[in-house]
């Protein structure tokens, strides 16, 4: 990507100083950019700083830091889509989608995922940047993003509602100062993000006036939708089979066949058999339940045993400690297709997540060396991978619920969600769980979309899906974009 230094813009010129370090609050560097995009060559500018937070009486209490890619080669803003992207926690940085997904660059790792050195950045030639501009936002103390009042309450901005509230208001400016208000807008939120996302929405339209186009969760937690019991514990089941299937650990009748066959067998037995049974806890029969732990075992790669031991419920650690027990691994929380090397073969649970160690070797260095070197962005504030955001308020999580009304509200709105089948913390079962939870009457039922990937909870990752998922969100940009004339309305 070929990186010419456009201009420097001070903004007002705010900033706040420290002992040691400075923020500063209302400031942007714009560079310019070209790439080559599905075969498609690409110019846009990107900038990057901060823009404030302010409280009611006008005063800044806060710099929320983003990124903003916009192409310069075309000339239809007033339908040009603006997505605009969070990651999730609470507490982490944009950085994941930033340098992985969407964007014009993206990390130097191998083609499933794994880092590479020396470390760096390449260019993203599947990014969604041809048909649409991108922000990515870094909520407060993720990031470069700060609290600038030391006086300032932290339940300003840490909690499920809070969270939601203050980003709503900075959006409005944001696209008031991009000057995109004709836009089809779009959210994108990665896990807690997806709670950030499905909340944004409500608040938008009713606070902010702002109506969406489109909403898509990638690895979606709960969203305020209750599946704690039976319920949560059975399905677990088809992320087990998908990660026994993907180490080989599944009987051969099963191991031969693909995935797809398999996991619409083990989402209707998890559905009509498994949650009905564990509904009748200590009062199953003894019969039924050593069917239900023979089958469980048959589709986990777990033992019989085992699966009587835990009362036909297996926790999710144990899972990632038994799995490979026999082989000395550990399997990974976050994505299953990751091992790890415990100091003990015994216990319940891994000692560590695999998976996020070996991301965490790849991102930390790409996005210090890409805002420095790349988007000329020059600051000694450091880039909080994960920030100090807790304690986290999770009371009032009515964020499901609230994307529901906003998709009632706007018939011009719709869902997409993305899901891997190896990700063991927001499984995709439970995201389509989720998602049929969402409206109980069935008739918006039409403008969700569930997408699949065999890969983990940053799908992306693994080349093949990053290929496919960013081509389901041109699809699904185009899907929600109207005919010219077509009225919102039922």
């Amino acid at each position: 990507m070929k990186h010419i230094l456009l201009s420097v813009c001070l903004l007002w010129g705010g900033f706040l100083s420290g002992q040691d370090r400075s923020i500063e609050i209302d400031k942007v560097v714009t560079t310019q950019h070209q790439t080559i995009i599905k075969n498609q060559k690409i110019a846009f500018n990107a900038t990057t700083g901060t823009q404030p937070v302010w409280d009611s009486a006008g005063q800044t209490i806060a710099a929320v830091h983003y990124t903003f890619y916009e192409r310069t080669d075309i000339d239809q803003k007033p339908m040009r889509p603006l997505v605009i992207s969070f990651n999730g926690g609470p507490g982490s940085g944009s950085v994941w989608m930033h340098l992985a997904y969407t964007g014009p660059s993206i990390l130097k790792i191998d083609d499933e995922g794994f880092p590479v050195q020396p470390y760096g950045i390449k260019t993203n030639p599947y990014s969604i940047l041809d048909v649409a501009d991108i922000v990515f936002v870094n909520p407060i103390n993720t990031g470069f993003s700060r609290i600038t009042d030391p006086d300032v309450k932290r339940e300003t901005f840490f909690g499920v509602n809070a969270d939601i509230e203050y980003l709503a208001e900075w959006l409005n400016t944001f696209v008031s100062r991009a000057n995109r208000w004709e836009s089809p807008k779009y959210l994108i939120g990665e896990s807690y993000g997806t709670t950030r996302v499905s909340g944004l929405a409500l608040q938008l339209q009713e606070e902010q006036w702002m109506y969406l186009n489109g909403v898509i969760l990638v690895s979606p937690t709960e969203i305020g939708i209750d599946r704690n019991g039976p319920v949560g514990a059975a399905n677990d089941l088809p992320y087990f089979t998908a990660t026994a299937w993907f180490h080989r650990k599944l009987p051969k009748d099963l191991q031969e066949k693909d995935l797809d066959e398999i996991l619409p067998e083990v989402e209707a037995y998890t559905l009509e058999k498994l949650i009905p049974s564990l509904a009748k806890g200590g009062f199953i029969s003894t019969e039924e339940k050593q069917t239900v732990a023979q089958q469980v075992a048959h589709y986990s790669g777990l033992s019989k045993q085992t699966i009587l031991d835990h009362n036909l419920a297996i926790p999710t650690s144990f899972f990632w400690k038994e799995l490979l027990r026999s082989e000395g691994h550990t399997v990974g929380r976050l994505d299953s297709r990751y091992k790890g090397i415990d100091r003990k073969n015994a216990g319940t649970s891994p000692d560590y997540n695999s998976e996020l160690t070996s991301w965490l070797h790849s991102f930390t260095p790409a996005v210090n060396y890409y805002y420095k070197n790349v988007l000329n962005y020059q600051t000694d504030i450091k880039y909080n991978m994960f920030g100090p955001v807790h304690p986290w308020d999770r009371s009032n999580n009515q964020t499901g619920e609230n994307l529901r009304r906003a998709m009632a509200e706007n018939p011009y709105l719709n869902v997409m969600i993305q899901s891997g089948f190896y990700d063991g913390a927001t499984q995709y079962f439970d995201a389509k769980y989720t998602m049929w939870q969402i409206d109980p009457s069935g008739r918006l039922k039409d403008r969700f979309r569930f997408e699949g990937y065999r890969s983990g909870h940053m799908m992306y990752l693994r080349k093949e899906d990053l290929i496919k998922a960013n081509d389901d969100i041109r699809d699904f940009i185009k899907q929600s974009t109207p005919a010219e004339g077509q009225s919102a309305k039922y």
